[in-house]
């Protein structure tokens, strides 16, 4: 008889579900959110589980990885598909979901969803922290010409290589706004120097 196992993905603990080939659930458990947890809950489950689900999200990225790495048929199931099927549930509950995922899974109820591959993840993260650091360097841009404009000090179009010196220029002689506006120029100097780094990686890929 085949065995259909469904997971409901946390941080710490993940709800396993295995039901059998006419639905019946044959085990329900909690298990450490790790490959080797989930690995070794298998093994020692001791049941052919023909596949095993779960639902797409980052960790299970990483949990899916580590399943196929040790000869386990899992799947990646399609986040919306998967949250349409269970809507019907009344009272929402990982074990239920757990539960839900195992059944989708039997009846082939389900959208399977590409896994991205180590080198794919590598230029995600890349472009995450690259696209972060951007948004944080505007922010303090910003924020420094604000606190200026209260002062009537009025920045002015300046590029980003000047915006330094135009700042120290205005708040030359003034004690407040040289200390507030010094450890903001310090930190975006340092959110620049690291998004610079970032961007050139990112930019050695797309020559490749």
């Amino acid at each position: 008889m085949d065995y259909y196992a469904g997971i409901d993905v946390s941080l710490k603990e993940s709800s396993a579900c295995v039901v059998d080939a006419v639905g019946k659930v044959v085990r329900e458990v909690k298990v450490a959110s790790e490959p080797e947890a989930l690995i070794g809950y298998f093994e020692e489950l001791g049941l052919p589980v023909s596949r095993i689900g779960l639902e797409a999200g980052p960790l299970s990225q990483w949990l899916h990885a580590g399943l196929v790495a040790a000869g386990r048929d899992a799947v990646l199931l399609e986040t919306r598909h998967v949250k349409a099927a269970l809507s019907a549930m009344t009272v929402k509950t990982d074990r239920k979901d757990a539960r839900g995922i195992a059944q989708l899974l039997r009846m082939g109820w389900y959208r399977p969803v590409h896994a991205k591959s180590a080198p794919c993840k590598d230029t995600r993260a890349l472009l995450a922290g690259r696209k972060l650091l951007q948004g944080k360097l505007l922010d303090v841009e910003l924020s420094i010409r604000g606190i200026l404009r209260g002062y009537g000090l009025k920045v002015g179009e300046v590029s980003r290589g000047r915006f330094e010196a135009r700042i120290r220029e205005l708040t030359a002689g003034h004690a407040i706004l040289e200390t507030v506006i010094g450890a903001m120029l310090a930190a975006r100097m340092a959110l620049w120097n690291e998004f610079t780094r970032l961007h050139r990686e990112m930019l050695k890929i797309a020559r490749r």
